[in-house]
């Protein structure tokens, strides 16, 4: 017989919530390049364009599986230029700059100007310039 789970809006906002906890505090560092295979997989010759920071609580309470997050501060001097392609985000025992630490890795997701998991106002970021969230939303399927 095949595997066909299907979950309740209780369990995806359980999941979606623990993994929006994950960001509370934490780091969302934008990169150019070529999204790795997993969140799991080390950062290679991509550029780390920007490094935002979340507030204390990340992202409001989840509906439907999908969590949306509360407002990010800017990184008011970008520290690259490039073409946003993905993002990662790490806890906030994350050092920005530091480089790419195994154990605080939380996930990765696209970046665009819509209908990506990070929007931005555009995805062309210059080195020095200010770079801010349009909107981010984690999403957990019911299946």
């Amino acid at each position: 017989m095949a595997l066909n789970p299907k979950f309740t809006n209780l369990a995806v906002n359980t999941k979606a919530d623990a993994l929006a906890a994950l960001a509370n505090s934490g780091f969302l560092e934008i990169y150019d390049g070529t999204q790795p295979t997993t969140a799991d997989t080390a950062i290679g010759a991509q550029v780390n364009l920007a490094t935002l920071t979340f507030g204390a609580t990340a992202f409001g309470a989840s509906v439907a599986g999908v969590a949306t997050a509360n407002a990010i501060g800017q990184d008011a001097s970008a520290n690259a230029t490039g073409t946003a392609s993905w993002f990662r985000i790490f806890k906030t025992t994350h050092t920005p700059g530091s480089g790419d630490e195994a154990g605080l890795r939380v996930m990765d997701g696209s970046v665009g100007t819509s209908g990506a998991n990070l929007n931005l106002n555009s995805v062309a970021i210059s080195a020095g310039a200010a770079v801010s969230v349009t909107s981010l939303t984690l999403t957990e399927s019911k299946g």
